[in-house]
């Protein structure tokens, strides 16, 4: 296939492109040329998706299959779709279940209505998952049945950039007591960038349309913390802290634990995403300890989270002081 990706050059746009050269597929990538360096052996194209005279760029081109991997404001992603939907076959959307209304409160299915965002919004519009199903109508409108819209849970492996799983991978390393959230018995619902990016390209080839939730339901939170342990080689010790003691604590689900997230209401959906339909249509996940093998490879010979602004994220990790204090406090409690 002729493979237009725009992004292409960290996490799954970088998993996608070295996937679709593997496949021997003919990849050109659309980029600004500064968050990371491109995959060798594509095609770049440099320019600004936000800039009309960059898009131009892509204009009398052809392609059958473009992959959207970096779209964030509707507005933007409709301008390219509309410009591509006369020369490329098909458009695969990387979304999100944030876009879905319900998500992480309740239950996510194929039913499961998406928030009620226009095609044309502008990133001022709303939060990251309105936005996210704003840039699904804009596809949808652009290309039809030939787009396929893919909504991910929460992606891990080599080249994460937003430093999840690399500040435990690091926390881990340090050794000692570490500060577990609450049940390690918790199921999660992960997904390897690569098996996104695989199955992704397998649904294009087949000429899949439609809405699919991509992720897994492959591990605890105890089982890939253990992982940590075991493949950094580490002295470290894992510490389960419940919940409440947790946030009695001011610590702050999501992000000071990365991935952590409390037995409240409001998170009850958080890893309850039906996927019975993806996997039908051939979604397979790896193990995870070989995500956080691979991951921990990967930061070990270098590797750095390029980590992105678009949500306005904060910083991940708990601070060092503030772990301990919560270990001691919870040690305290049980010498009472």
């Amino acid at each position: 296939m002729r493979l237009l990706i725009i992004g292409g050059t960290e996490f799954v746009g970088r998993a996608v492109a070295e996937e679709a050269l593997r496949r021997g597929h003919e990849v050109t990538t659309f980029n600004r040329g500064v968050t990371a360096p491109d995959v060798p052996g594509v095609r770049p194209v440099r320019g600004d998706r936000a800039q009309d005279a960059d898009l131009d760029r892509l204009r009398g081109q052809e392609w059958d299959v473009v992959v959207d991997t970096c779209g964030y404001v509707p507005e933007v992603v409709g301008r390219a779709a509309r410009l591509l939907a006369g020369s490329s076959g098909r458009y695969v959307f990387v979304s999100s279940v944030s876009a879905c209304v319900a998500w992480p409160k309740e239950r996510i299915t194929d039913d499961t209505p998406r928030y009620d965002c226009p095609a044309d919004a502008r990133a001022d519009a709303g939060e990251y998952g309105y936005l996210k199903a704003g840039c699904e109508r804009a596809v949808e409108e652009a290309f039809g049945d030939r787009a396929l819209v893919v909504r991910p849970g929460l992606i891990l492996g080599p080249y994460e950039n937003v430093g999840r799983l690399p500040w435990w991978l690091r926390r881990v390393a340090r050794g000692g007591q570490v500060l577990a959230p609450g049940d390690p018995d918790t199921r999660m619902q992960l997904i390897d960038a690569r098996d996104l990016a695989a199955w992704m390209l397998d649904a294009a080839e087949r000429g899949l349309g439609g809405v699919f939730h991509a992720t897994g339901g492959n591990t605890t939170m105890g089982r890939w913390l253990a992982a940590c342990v075991e493949v950094t080689g580490a002295d470290a010790e894992l510490v389960w802290v419940p919940d409440r003691f947790l946030l009695d604590h001011q610590v702050r689900p999501w992000t000071e634990l990365p991935l952590w997230r409390p037995d409240l209401p409001e998170y009850a959906g958080a890893w309850e995403v039906e996927t019975a339909r993806v996997e039908a249509a051939g979604l397979r996940t790896r193990p995870v300890r070989d995500t956080v093998r691979d991951t921990w490879e990967w930061l070990r010979g270098g590797g750095e989270p390029v980590i992105h602004d678009y949500a306005q994220l904060p910083e991940h990790g708990i601070d060092p002081g503030k772990e301990q204090r919560i270990l001691a406090a919870w040690r305290s409690r049980g010498a009472a």
